[in-house]
């Protein structure tokens, strides 16, 4: 049975492929939280280069940095991280959980928000490509058992246990976050990520609406955003 998803933890990290995927997939959550009072952080993995139809299109990596940035304001997070892997080449490898563990163990969050790896199509229109499926993988790895075991790669800091995951995209939600209070700034923060819209953005507004009006109504809310959720033991 799908519940509330209540509790507003003090230290967040969302880990996600692309410059845009956080603001997509919990955004409104992100700016809940901070509005509430919590730090939060993102951190992208891939450097979003190739997200275009255009072959012409040249230096959109760091266009898209700076949309990743103009997006972070509108939803008050505390500060955002890319290591900057080329599109298509995530892997849940050594390297990449290796900073995943390094950015959990220094900024310390109770709580880490990442795609759910076990979601691959949706609805016979849509996949759920390579990067977000790695990002997930590499997250849950990470974070159990790597992050609170001082042997895993003890060069990244010392321990930190992380109390929970909020896993998006997935097929199986059992929490959903009020985001009634922040959809309007989850709007803005999409709508910061122009070079993905085609110039088309009450195509987008209407998209996120619509999501959010589709999660919040599994709890009988106005606007919410869906997590599968993991409680790890201490």
């Amino acid at each position: 049975m799908t519940q509330l998803f209540g509790t507003v933890p003090s230290r967040a990290l969302a880990v996600y492929a692309h410059p845009d995927d956080a603001d997509v997939a919990c955004g409104g959550t992100l700016a809940t939280w901070s509005k509430l009072g919590a730090k939060v952080w993102l951190l992208v993995l891939a450097d979003g280069a190739k997200g275009t139809t255009d072959p012409g299109v040249t230096s959109l990596a760091a266009r898209r940095a700076g949309e990743l940035h103009d997006a972070a304001g509108a939803l008050g997070i505390a500060g955002v991280e890319q290591l900057g892997i080329p599109d298509g080449e995530v892997e849940n490898s050594l390297e990449t959980r290796r900073a995943i563990v390094e950015a959990i163990r220094r900024l310390r969050p109770s709580t880490v928000l990442a795609p759910d790896p076990t979601a691959a199509f949706f609805g016979g229109v849509y996949v759920n490509h390579h990067d977000h499926r790695e990002t997930g993988w590499a997250v849950l790895d990470a974070v159990a058992p790597a992050a609170g075991m001082p042997l895993y790669f003890p060069e990244a800091g010392p321990p930190h246990h992380v109390d929970g995951l909020l896993l998006s995209g997935t097929l199986e939600p059992d929490v959903v976050v009020d985001i009634d209070g922040t959809l309007d700034a989850k709007v803005t923060a999409v709508l910061s990520h122009r070079s993905q819209l085609d110039g088309d953005d009450e195509w987008a507004r209407t998209a996120v609406v619509a999501r959010a009006v589709q999660a919040g109504r599994l709890v009988g809310l106005a606007h919410g955003e869906a997590f599968r959720h993991v409680a790890l033991d201490g």
